[in-house]
């Protein structure tokens, strides 16, 4: 099972890996992990995604919340529901004839034109982990150049929790 943690800290070279190998050590492999300013100057606010063994995350919680620079950790996957975004870029094969079809699909998925050259047009897709699936899996036909993804981003809901 996946599970999704929210940590804040102060900004400090080290707190990275710290927690990296935190995670690391235990034998969990870290699917996402993404690491933004907060809107509190002089903290950053820290998305990890890890798959493993569901008892463990607690465990990984606390001694998480034990290093000395973190301010606060949430598993977001155990408080009712957050909002993930997911961000891609996809370079795809565009022929002049197969633009308009290329551009049909990018529609579809509400992908931003971010680039465009002779041979290729590259786009951006943000959204939940299942919509950036689906938009690679529709844009595979046309040819697939290559990707970069950001990782995911995630808060809490502000509303109804599920």
């Amino acid at each position: 099972m996946k599970s999704t943690f929210s940590i804040v800290s102060e900004d400090s070279p080290w707190v990275l890996t710290r927690i990296a190998n935190l995670i690391s050590r235990r034998g969990y492999n870290i699917e996402s992990l993404s690491v933004g300013r907060t809107e509190i100057p002089g903290r950053s606010r820290f998305t990890v995604v890890i798959e493993g063994e569901e008892e463990v995350y607690e465990q990984i919680r606390k001694q998480l919340s034990k290093l000395v620079e973190v301010i606060e950790v949430r598993n977001l996957t155990d408080e009712g529901g957050f909002v993930e975004r997911w961000l891609t870029l996809i370079k795809v094969r565009a022929t002049l004839e197969m633009r308009p079809h290329i551009l049909q699909t990018a529609e579809i998925f509400r992908c931003r034109v971010v680039d465009l050259g002779s041979d290729a047009i590259t786009l951006e897709v943000t959204g939940d982990r299942g919509k950036m699936s689906a938009c690679l899996d529709a844009l595979k036909p046309y040819g697939i150049i290559e990707t970069a993804g950001s990782g995911q981003v995630a808060l809490s809901r502000a509303g109804f929790k599920m």
